[in-house]
């Protein structure tokens, strides 16, 4: 039962989102205390997992047809509807509690904005239109924006904005990556590819993309959101990331792509304890 639940709630990719909003609170320029940092990772985890069970809930016809997720519970019939549902609502109303008595009417209100846009929005498109990729891909950008908020920052400052701009074009490769190497999997489902064709490794969209990423990354410190003092060694992980993803083998894109959310939140940690 367990072991069902935690694949239900996806806890790697909700830890992931939790720790990219933390990256937020810890952007944010003031002092911040320990129970903040702690209820943007808890209420944003939270939101993660129980956006995950409830799109695990929608898609469960598409799932028995993929071989990548036809073991999740629902096709394997180890949970039952409702008890996803329950699950699922449950883990939702929880972040959305937790980030309302830590930040106010604010995050709440964004952190409903998030769920709404990936289970109404891209959820639905998934089945009709590749163009769902980059749809779905704002959701990369509120975890960050909601740790910035339950600290106190405002959303539309030129900072978070700018780290959510990145994480945008992150979500875009990291989706596509997980597409490719699914490849059969979603055309068996029925699922339209952002890229369909199948020789993708050395396609110019992508490596353009990667390079876009990158120089984003490195104009940071140009715009102050990482400290001089950091400014020469943060420059070399871009550039770094860079050549790991453009010179690897494919199958090891998705790994060094998903380093860049981790360094970024190590190096504003840094930052942060100077």
């Amino acid at each position: 039962m367990m072991v069902a639940v935690a694949a239900l709630l996806r806890l790697k990719l909700s830890l992931l989102n939790g720790i990219a909003a933390i990256s937020g609170c810890l952007l944010f320029p003031g002092i911040i205390e320990w129970q903040i940092i702690a209820a943007a990772f808890l209420g944003v985890m939270l939101l993660a997992a129980g956006s995950s069970a409830l799109n695990q809930l929608i898609e469960r016809d598409l799932d028995s047809r993929m071989n990548r997720t036809q073991m999740r519970p629902l096709p394997q019939s180890v949970l039952s509807l409702q008890q996803v549902a329950v699950i699922g609502v449950s883990a939702l109303l929880a972040g959305l509690l937790t980030l309302y008595a830590s930040g106010g009417m604010l995050p709440a209100l964004l952190g409903t904005a998030a769920t709404l846009w990936y289970l109404a929005v891209y959820t639905p498109l998934k089945r009709r239109t590749s163009l769902a990729l980059p749809i779905g891909a704002l959701c990369g950008a509120f975890p960050p924006l909601l740790g910035w908020c339950l600290a106190g920052g405002d959303p539309v400052d030129f900072r978070i904005m700018f780290l959510c701009g990145l994480l945008f074009l992150w979500q875009v490769p990291h989706f596509w990556l997980l597409q490719r190497r699914h490849r059969n999997d979603y055309l068996q489902a029925g699922i339209p590819l952002f890229l369909a064709r199948r020789n993708e490794t050395a396609d110019p969209f992508f490596r353009l993309w990667m390079a876009a990423l990158c120089a984003g990354a490195m104009l940071l410190p140009a715009f102050g959101i990482i400290a001089r003092p950091l400014a020469l060694c943060y420059t070399i992980f871009p550039l770094a990331l860079l050549s790991f993803i453009l010179l690897s083998p494919s199958r090891l894109h998705c790994r060094y792509l998903n380093m860049f959310p981790l360094m970024l939140s190590l190096f504003f940690l840094i930052q942060k304890s100077f």
